[in-house]
């Protein structure tokens, strides 16, 4: 009889594939294709799902590891470690390469956001998998099974970041011209030389206006890279008309240098302005973005008193 109540099976076997579930299903339910297109379909479910088993795998092996004890097998943990920086070095090679292809970039600064992710997401997968197998081999099926649930729990949580719907108001705006200069409201936008053109962008085109809620958030959209990611999700959910010999119709996100307010502007297949106010909210903000300037406040004014 072992610790998770099951017989006929080898010491610490029940425990270890109790953790190796878990992780596993973990790994599962964190990994689905959604509006931003990474990863494809089938062959990059079955290596993230194989390397989420391996995640899981080491994780729960490290419980006997412990209790047998037998130290110098925990030191794998490191190893493992290692690994998953080099999965981290792969995606972002992987995004780099495929991102000469794309009509709408996403920015190097979305790429190393993926990147990370999918690193943290090993390192969830193995807690899950550790803290289950500690679960099993101290309090039995029934503890193992509640630590499972409230582990994937955590783990859902921590990979559900914040999104441009949280921190900015997105309202609609009027596209015009003022000479060849398109405008979003009173944002420039870009020079369109040919009549035609803009006479295409006025019937078809859409525009937003992203408003930030505080300077935190004016720090964050600030950021070129958050505007390209704000672009590349607009054009993944409502398509977008642009072609390699057509820039006129690239979508842009430019900003106004007197409110910090950013202008949308984008020539959708689907024109559907409901849709794109909920792409733009629906755009997660990127980790080299995110920004918290009005922190400083208190450490500003200390620093003023000292200095006078």
């Amino acid at each position: 009889m072992n610790a998770l109540g099951w017989t006929n099976l080898p010491e610490y076997l029940a425990v270890t594939l109790a953790g190796v579930l878990a992780g596993t299903i973990s790994r599962a339910l964190l990994l689905r294709i959604d509006y931003r297109q990474y990863p494809g379909y089938p062959h990059g479910y079955l290596a993230h799902m194989s390397l989420g088993f391996i995640s899981s795998a080491l994780g729960a092996v490290a419980v006997p590891a412990i209790l047998k004890p037998d130290y110098t097998a925990v030191t794998f943990l490191a190893l493992a470690a290692q690994q998953f920086r080099e999965i981290r070095s792969m995606e972002r090679r992987t995004l780099e390469s495929l991102e000469s292809t794309e009509l709408v970039k996403r920015g190097l600064d979305y790429i190393e956001g993926i990147a990370r992710t999918f690193e943290a997401r090993n390192y969830l997968v193995m807690g899950t998998a550790f803290v289950t197998s500690l679960a099993a081999q101290f309090g039995g099926t029934f503890a193992a099974v509640v630590t499972a649930l409230v582990a994937l729990i955590i783990s859902r949580y921590f990979m559900s970041g914040e999104v441009i719907g949280n921190i900015c108001d997105v309202v609609p705006a009027k596209i015009s011209f003022k000479g060849p200069t398109l405008m979003v409201d009173e944002i420039g936008i870009m020079n369109v030389g040919l009549a035609s053109m803009r006479a295409k962008i006025m019937e078809d085109g859409l525009a937003v206006k992203i408003i930030p809620r505080d300077g935190n958030a004016r720090a964050t959209i600030h950021d070129i890279g958050q505007r390209n990611a704000i672009a590349f999700t607009a054009a993944v959910i409502l398509g977008t008309k642009k072609d390699v010999d057509i820039p006129e119709f690239t979508p842009m996100a430019r900003k106004n240098p007197d409110t910090g307010e950013v202008g949308l502007y984008i020539l959708p297949v689907e024109k559907d302005l409901e849709q794109l106010i909920a792409a733009v909210k629906l755009t997660p903000v990127l980790e080299s973005a995110r920004s918290k300037p009005l922190t400083a406040g208190s450490v500003v004014k200390k620093a003023r008193k000292k200095a006078s």
